[in-house]
């Protein structure tokens, strides 16, 4: 079990990246959260197994309209929780 902190660079506002993003980190199992950020980006914290993240992101830039270019990726530690959301507007 890990957790990650991403931003995701690219064209990922506007696009159904949160939708998308909250239905197959629930689909997947994965808890968290993810949010649109005022400069473009959006912002997520993902916990799960590796391999399931790995899924996710797979997912996500497989998307018509998604095109990740770039991610930040920071290792966190593990928290207590039990579902993924969207926060933010």
């Amino acid at each position: 079990m890990i957790r990650r902190h991403i931003i995701f660079y690219g064209h990922v506002q506007g696009v159904g990246f949160r939708y998308y993003c909250v239905h197959k980190a629930r689909q997947l199992g994965l808890t968290g959260w993810v949010k649109n950020k005022y400069d473009g980006t959006v912002e997520a914290e993902v916990q799960g197994l590796e391999e399931q993240i790995d899924q996710l992101i797979q997912y996500l830039n497989s998307q018509t309209y998604i095109l990740i270019t770039d991610m930040d990726v920071k290792t966190l530690p593990v928290i207590g929780e039990h579902d993924f959301i969207r926060k933010g507007y």
